[in-house]
């Protein structure tokens, strides 16, 4: 299977096609007159935002604040565009990783291919799986998390009460078992 290497790219960016609610996501990289682009859940996306977060965090933790990683997103990195055109997805995205690469100062993200049974332990004689690999510096990487948290939140705004969205025609909520509020029986 193919490996989507981007060392680094011109453009890596989280973006979202449809209405909340019903949205598909993505993750997209460009360069050297390629793109790809994967899909990934909604959740995926979440994840892969924290955990740069913590990677660079941990980071400047560990370096006393000497390493080259910016405490917040530089806004001229800031990139609030939509998807590239055409968003042909190449795989769905199964497992990530992150990694710090010490010597160049840069962020490794590697998304790889889901198969139908990736709840099964890893078969050395399976055929291999794609993977876009990313490699990009801390600021970029900063700029990417700040932008798929946006994306994640710009979803339907979550019921004060139980947490779970609602719709543009509300939801039933849990807390107030099935009610809707200001419905209730006197």
């Amino acid at each position: 299977m193919p490996v989507f290497d981007y060392d680094p790219p011109d453009r890596f960016v989280a973006g979202a096609v449809g209405q909340p609610g019903s949205r598909a996501f993505f993750l997209q990289a460009r360069g050297q007159g390629r793109l790809t682009t994967v899909a990934l859940e909604k959740f995926q996306v979440a994840v892969l935002a924290d955990r740069l977060d913590e990677l660079l965090d941990e980071v400047l933790r560990r370096s006393g604040g000497r390493a080259p990683v910016p405490a917040v997103a530089p806004t001229e990195l800031s990139d609030l565009g939509p998807l590239d055109l055409p968003i042909d997805e190449d795989f769905r995205v199964g497992t990530m990783s992150l990694g710090w690469d010490a010597d160049t100062a840069q962020v490794i993200i590697e998304a790889q291919e889901a198969t139908e049974d990736d709840e099964e332990p890893v078969d050395p004689d399976a055929p291999e799986r794609a993977v876009l690999r990313v490699r990009i510096s801390a600021a970029a990487a900063r700029a990417f998390s700040r932008r798929a948290l946006d994306l994640v939140a710009a979803g339907r705004p979550p019921c004060p009460l139980c947490g779970q969205p609602i719709d543009a025609e509300g939801h039933i909520c849990a807390r107030l078992n099935g009610h809707h509020p200001g419905t209730f029986a006197s």
